[in-house]
């Protein structure tokens, strides 16, 4: 496997990458805006391909590099179903997988830090976010943080995993880059208390001062999502209402760019074929299924996915490829639900 721990010193941030070889697919965890150079340049060195970046949660001290690393590798941007942000690519759910070719993550939702906060375990590792930091625990005094939910996250949650399990936090302000979960039960001065109300009362005497830039990062890391509306301009977008009077018309393919886990999760468009995004490059090209599909038929591909962001960069890339026909659905599967359109489930 290839991992790579980066540091951003201003804000004291941890961004982690994961691949299973080199030229294979990657995932990079909580990475920062000011750093999305250096990122692409190790992804380049080590030949590899950039398919999601992650937030753990919404951050306070630096503005994410999610839209970025979006714009400038059409990667998949994730985030947990809580984070409050206008669009993601993906959001995920307490319990799910996250993966990329041979990397799985395991999702938890672990709140306390923020509301919004999730960890993803591996089988000899965890990435705790703000939740679990070393020797210390995030704070929970604003983000509708909750010292009670983060408790039941530590205790209930992540201090129940093997003791051998590398602990591999968002920030660390010493310079300590990892720990394991035996550690930090047996040194963390935050976790030898014997109750939760005595882990309230030690969490609501912090009295720390805000984040520096916590006035700019968080509304400006609630707002990553691509502009579905450069798109829609260019008339390479359907709303929901326009795209259910297309169903069953045999000139028209609709394309579901969402992964199998989501499909199985939320359902279908009646009707639709399954192309995941992450294939799209060789689908669109000449030879591709969705290319010979098109010329062969002369079929307007419809493109879906969960919110419209995945789609929105698919309709680019295959209007650039010479499928003039290439539309997708705005806003996605969920702009579709809310409409009352017809789902089926796989």
């Amino acid at each position: 496997m290839i991992f790579r721990q980066l540091f951003d010193q201003t804000s004291g941030t941890y961004s982690y990458l994961l691949a299973s070889r080199r030229g294979g697919e990657a995932l990079i965890i909580d990475p920062v805006l000011e750093k999305v150079d250096r990122y692409l340049q190790l992804v380049h060195e080590l030949d590899l391909r950039l398919v999601k970046a992650v937030d753990t949660h919404i951050h306070a001290d630096h503005i994410t590099g999610l839209g970025a690393l979006r714009d400038r590798t059409q990667c998949i941007t994730v985030m947990g179903e809580h984070a409050r942000v206008d669009v993601v690519s993906m959001r995920i759910a307490d319990g799910d997988r996250l993966e990329v070719e041979g990397i799985a993550l395991d999702v938890m939702y672990t709140p306390g830090h923020t509301d919004d906060s999730y960890s993803f375990r591996m089988a000899d590792r965890v990435f705790t976010g703000d939740t679990l930091l070393i020797r210390g625990t995030g704070r929970t005094d604003f983000q509708n943080g909750s010292a009670r939910e983060q408790y039941e996250s530590l205790f209930g949650r992540l201090l129940k995993l093997p003791d051998e399990t590398l602990v591999y936090p968002a920030h660390d302000y010493k310079g300590d880059t990892v720990s394991t979960i035996g550690e930090e039960k047996a040194f963390n001065p935050r976790l030898q208390v014997k109750s939760i109300d005595e882990y309230v009362d030690l969490m609501s005497r912090l009295n720390l001062p805000n984040p520096k830039m916590m006035d700019v990062a968080v509304p400006s890391n609630m707002r990553v999502g691509l502009a579905q509306q450069e798109i829609a301009a260019k008339g390479w977008a359907l709303s929901p209402t326009e795209a259910m009077t297309v169903i069953g018309r045999t000139d028209v393919v609709l394309i579901d760019l969402r992964e199998k886990s989501e499909r199985e999760k939320h359902g279908i468009i009646p009707g639709s074929l399954h192309a995941p995004y992450p294939h799209l490059r060789e689908t669109i090209a000449p030879g591709g299924m969705l290319h010979e599909l098109a010329a062969a038929t002369g079929k307007r591909i419809v493109f879906y996915c969960a919110y419209g962001e995945r789609s929105a960069m698919a309709v680019k890339a295959a209007q650039e490829a010479g499928l003039a026909a290439s539309c997708h659905l705005g806003g996605g599967i969920a702009a579709w639900k809310t409409a009352d359109g017809p789902i089926v489930r796989v």
